[in-house]
């Protein structure tokens, strides 16, 4: 099992037109230099006026969830944030936590990603899901009820461009015959995907298919280790062979009197996770605006993760 790694999320959204954007920039350089293993950034692409859905599972949603902005919030789209990102850091790996895939043209979201990758050193991990608005596919003339075939097409499009030097593909959505799209990915074996989705079967199947690590969702985000209970028993029963390696998993946040976090308490609660198949550790920290208080905070963060989890 790869070594347990430490993730933040951060924010490249606002509910109202920020005064610039060097928060973002901020934190994901303290988090470079902190030792943070990996940041990710959010995808939407458009809202309609409705948000109700993101609180019903059966759209995708999350039950009770709600949206850190209304419809009008400012959005910054993934891939071009971790360009940024990338251009401004050395070591820390960047995901895209979730994108929105299938919005994307196949063909251009290979060429977006492996430049993308190429540019940061090969530090792009392509987390992807299906999303829970209906009114993002509408705008991108595509069907939602078809939204998991249209990733698992998009992925399928990226696999084969990534693979190698003169290539060709065919499906019902897309047919093309010997062509270059260079240059490919850092590694041979192409971008890490990590899939997000429930512990259904659908994901399952795209997890062992496309997946090099899993991001649950919903009741299984919640609790990640009975959802790597319900998840191996569906490879087990499909035969799909071992449960990708990776997989995130939320640190529950124990928060001092005065609402700041108690990192010792915190971290004591990791070694559980680990246990359990837990690798992408995902700390929630309201982090100060400034780069060096940032850096501080996070150095702290880092030296109590690895103390727990027997990392120098």
């Amino acid at each position: 099992m790869p070594q347990p790694h430490l993730s933040i999320q951060v924010v490249n959204f606002a509910a109202e037109a920020p005064n610039g954007w060097q928060r973002l920039l901020n934190h994901a350089v303290a988090a470079d230099r902190a030792g943070v293993d990996r940041v990710a950034v959010s995808d939407h692409v458009v809202f309609g006026d409705d948000l109700s859905d993101y609180a019903k599972p059966e759209k995708g949603g999350l039950a009770g969830g709600r949206q850190p902005t209304g419809p009008d919030g400012h959005w910054l789209e993934p891939l071009t944030t971790l360009a940024w990102l990338a251009g401004r850091t050395d070591r820390v790996r960047l995901q895209t936590g979730i994108l929105l895939a299938a919005l994307r043209r196949p063909v251009v979201l290979a060429k977006s990603a492996a430049t993308l990758d190429v540019l940061s050193g090969g530090r792009l991990d392509l987390g992807v899901g299906v999303g829970w608005q209906e009114t993002e596919y509408t705008v991108a003339g595509l069907e939602f009820t078809n939204r998991g075939r249209l990733l698992d097409h998009a992925l399928e499009v990226c696999e084969v461009l990534w693979g190698g030097t003169r290539v060709s593909y065919e499906s019902p959505e897309l047919c093309f015959e010997e062509v270059y799209s260079m240059p490919g990915p850092v590694e041979a074996r192409g971008i890490p995907v990590w899939v997000s989705g429930t512990a259904n079967r659908r994901t399952a199947r795209r997890l062992a298919r496309f997946g090099t690590g899993w991001i649950p969702w919903g009741d299984d985000r919640s609790d990640p280790v009975a959802g790597m209970d319900k998840m191996c028993t569906l490879f087990d029963q499909l035969g799909l062979g071992e449960v990708p390696s990776e997989v995130q998993g939320s640190i529950p946040t124990i928060r001092e009197p005065d609402g700041t976090v108690d990192l010792s308490a915190t971290m004591a609660g990791v070694p559980d996770l680990v246990a359990a198949g837990v690798t992408d550790c995902r700390l929630a920290l309201r982090l100060p605006e400034g780069l060096e208080e940032a850096t501080d905070l996070l150095g702290c963060a880092v030296g109590a993760f690895r103390s727990v989890v027997g990392r120098p």
